[in-house]
């Protein structure tokens, strides 16, 4: 005999397996149907032949293929979109580009000390004209005095036998520690220690900076002054990158400083700098002007022109042109309303407009202004994109009705199923 708890949990379990059997059966229904969303079928998707798929284009290498597009005239008035013949002009060089005058380096001193020590004696002030052997400063050494102690220690006691082993190491010490032969001649002769050792201009110019003042500790590290020798100055002007293309070195230029008392100075280019100037991005070109009557002050800014010969050449304008980096294009109408995009090779750069070598002829019309909107738009067509906009293509045909589901072509029996 059966208790109730036990005959309700089987009931249960009957009715459970009941209702699983009869949810499969649906689904076995509904799979040979082809009514299941989730078929294993669904690869095999029936096309009805009244409605036959768009071609899809092959895929582009990258994001930068264009192709022609056909946009009409009234449409094109709309957008704003104006067109330029391209022609040959007289191109010349005429851009003036700042310049400032800067010490020639090859001229320039800066003075240091050979030891440790203090500075006891300034002699010349900043702004001051030296000339060679003119003493600048005097420095007091420990190291060098006790040097020259023991030197002179060993020179008498070697008297007797002048050119000794001892005598020339320490006249080579004396002479790395910044003492001269004359100084150390007059130490010998003397007998008497030099407390302060001199130090004296290497080369004639004026003192463009002094660095210490009278008790500042100074080592070899220390720049006492720097002298620099102003009878030939460099003048530096600053080409923008894309102007700099036809500026060699020899390349002539007419140089005015408003600020200075001198004319205007024809010079040559001496030396074009390597790196572009990264906040201006700008090419440093250098040229070396005599300036024996020091008219020229470093810091003084001007100008610089450089004359070039003018050549025919076709240009359109700057704006004409979409720059992707590693090539340019310009849009070039080749029919009524039909714009095609033309890969060039651009050369100078001028103000507002640009040399093109190759890619175009005198007498095309190019795009000059609305030009991002149509290369937007000829991207737009080259992915496969529908336009984007409605009035640039004819209209589409309406889209036929739905076939009746009696009319579609029954599943290909030789279709995979997996099995």
């Amino acid at each position: 005999m059966i208790s109730p708890p036990r005959k309700s949990w089987l009931t249960l379990t009957l009715g459970f397996g009941a209702a699983i059997v009869a949810l499969g059966g649906i689904l076995w229904v509904q799979d040979a149907r082809h009514g299941w969303p989730f078929t294993r079928h669904h690869s095999q998707t029936a096309i009805a032949p009244h409605f036959p798929t768009a071609a899809v284009p092959d895929a582009q290498p990258s994001g930068a293929v264009r192709t022609a597009i056909k946009i009409d005239p009234a449409k094109l008035a709309q957008l704003g979109v104006q067109f330029e013949t391209v022609s040959r002009e007289r191109l010349g060089r005429s851009g003036r580009y700042p310049t400032v005058i800067t010490p020639d380096e090859s001229r320039l001193s800066h003075i240091h000390t050979r030891v440790s020590g203090w500075v006891e004696q300034l002699h010349v002030n900043t702004g001051d004209r030296v000339r060679p052997g003119l003493a600048l400063a005097s420095v007091f050494s420990q190291e060098l005095f006790a040097s020259q102690t023991e030197y002179l220690s060993a020179w008498q006691r070697s008297a007797a036998t002048p050119g000794s082993a001892v005598q020339s190491a320490g006249r080579t010490r004396l002479k790395v520690l910044g003492l001269s032969e004359g100084d150390i001649d007059r130490l010998e002769k003397s007998g008497t220690v030099q407390r302060l050792t001199t130090i004296t201009s290497p080369r004639a110019g004026i003192v463009l900076r002094r660095g210490v003042t009278v008790g500042t500790a100074v080592d070899p590290s220390t720049e006492l002054m720097t002298i620099a020798d102003l009878s030939q100055v460099w003048a530096i002007a600053e080409v923008p990158e894309a102007e700099a293309a036809g500026i060699t070195i020899g390349s002539k230029g007419a140089l005015q400083f408003p600020g200075s008392d001198r004319g205007a100075i024809d010079a040559a280019v001496e030396f074009i700098y390597p790196t572009l100037t990264e906040r201006t991005r700008t090419v440093r070109v250098r040229f070396a002007i005599d300036n024996s009557a020091t008219e020229l002050r470093p810091g003084v800014y001007g100008v610089t022109s450089f004359a070039s010969s003018t050549s025919d050449a076709l240009t359109v304008p700057r704006d004409s042109i979409v720059d992707i980096g590693e090539s340019q294009h310009v849009f070039v109408r080749t029919g009524e309303g039909t714009l095609d995009p033309r890969t060039v090779k651009v050369g100078a750069r001028f103000a507002d407009r640009v040399e093109i070598l190759d890619g175009i002829v005198a007498g095309d019309e190019v795009v000059i202004s609305g030009v991002f909107l149509i290369d937007s738009e000829s991207r737009l067509r080259a992915s496969g994109a529908a336009p984007a906009h409605a009035g640039h293509s004819k209209p589409s045909a309406p889209a036929p009705e739905k076939a009746p589901a009696s009319e579609v072509p029954a599943k290909d029996e030789h279709s995979g199923h997996g099995g």
